[in-house]
């Protein structure tokens, strides 16, 4: 077992750490907080110039065509520094779900633009009182007469203002799995969209669909096979996601670290205090074990091995860790950990919006019971 990155996955590291540093520094972090934009266009620009926005699409449409190894390091530096960025849903979900299923001129038209760029696509999946899992999509699709109309609201929408399409998931039959994706214009005739806050101020919208047309060729997959897409496109995701949570796990940590070193009470450091220095050496062995998992998973998914077991395994623990160890660390900062001006509020915030999002902690453990039981 062969756990060294080669000399070009070192290479893609050092370089994404650095673009990240230059133009995702944590004062961008904090004014991008609820903005309606959400994303700086200097870092937006140079991941592009680097290759980076694409580096899951195929070359011959404009991408890198790298592997989910390459692409969770990407992920796992974005993570350190909290990047503001449409990556996830536009260059991960959204263009993921289109190679899987689209159509060839749903391909040519869309993955090249959004390799470069020039279209940011997202995805309407959660509802209001609706689970993460194929029951939770209500919205409807109503066959009308070439083409359908959707109704409904979806909420978490990450991205909906600055959004070339949305990529709607839709209920077209009973079955449990009787779901399509649609692509929908966000200024189409009927869209109403509404910026939302949630806990790690990043810009999410609800969308609400009244009565919106459109047509069978903004279908992306055959009739009744959206969750089927969906669900595999999310495995990539989540494996990505937690990626984002062991760079942010470790950049809290580090952080914590030089406080516990500098930090003074009763004459000495608060790191030489046996139960902080505990509490943080739980933390980097978690990180460690969890960071582990998370590289396993895409590597094997990079081979073509199946991570239906090992990609959920991956998020719930690694966002569960990171969610802990910044809970932890506030504790070491003390009464300042909790102010705003603090860092570490921050990392703490964001990790527990991570933990719910994209599969949250009772839908991953879901989907584990199924390959451990069934």
């Amino acid at each position: 077992m062969d756990l060294d990155f080669s000399e070009e996955q070192d290479m893609l590291r050092d370089m994404v750490r650095n673009v990240c540093a230059e133009y995702s520094p944590v004062e961008v972090v904090r004014a991008l907080e609820n903005d309606e934009k959400g994303y700086p266009d200097e870092l937006w620009k140079q991941l592009v110039e680097l290759g980076l926005v694409g580096i899951l699409i195929p070359e011959a449409l404009g991408g890198q065509g790298q592997t989910l190894l390459e692409a969770a390091i990407l992920y796992e530096e974005l993570g350190r520094v909290l990047a503001p960025t449409p990556h996830f849903v536009s260059a991960v979900l959204c263009a993921g779900a289109i190679e899987r299923a689209g159509s060839e001129t749903q391909k040519s038209e869309w993955l090249p633009r959004i390799a470069s760029g020039e279209a940011i696509l997202t995805p309407a999946w959660l509802e209001p009182r609706s689970g993460y899992l194929a029951k939770g999509v209500q919205l409807r699709a109503e066959p009308s007469g070439d083409g359908f109309v959707l109704r409904g609201s979806k909420l978490h929408v990450s991205f909906a203002g600055a959004a070339t399409r949305l990529l709607v998931l839709a209920r077209t039959g009973d079955a449990e799995e009787a779901i399509d994706l649609f692509l929908v214009d966000p200024k189409a005739a009927g869209v109403a969209i509404s910026q939302r806050q949630n806990l790690g101020s990043e810009t999410t919208f609800r969308v609400d669909l009244d009565g919106v047309r459109v047509a069978v060729s903004d279908r992306v997959g055959a009739p009744g096979s959206g969750w089927a897409t969906w669900h595999a496109v999310m495995l990539d995701g989540i494996v990505l996601a937690a990626a984002q949570a062991a760079g942010g796990a470790s950049a809290a940590l580090e952080m914590t670290v030089d406080y516990a070193k500098t930090r003074e009470q009763f004459g000495k450091p608060l790191g030489a205090f046996q139960a902080i220095s505990h509490y943080l050496a739980d933390g980097a062995t978690a990180i460690e074990g969890g960071r582990n998992v998370v590289y396993e998973a895409a590597w094997s998914r990079s081979v073509g091995k199946d991570v239906s077991a090992l990609a959920p395994m991956a998020k719930l623990f690694m966002c569960g860790a990171f969610r802990d160890l910044t809970a932890t660390c506030q504790q070491v900062w003390g009464g300042v950990g909790f102010t705003i001006e603090y860092d570490i509020q921050l990392y703490f915030r964001r990790a527990k919006q991570l933990q719910m999002s994209w599969y949250d902690e009772r839908a991953l453990s879901e989907l584990v019971a199924r390959q451990v039981l069934d």
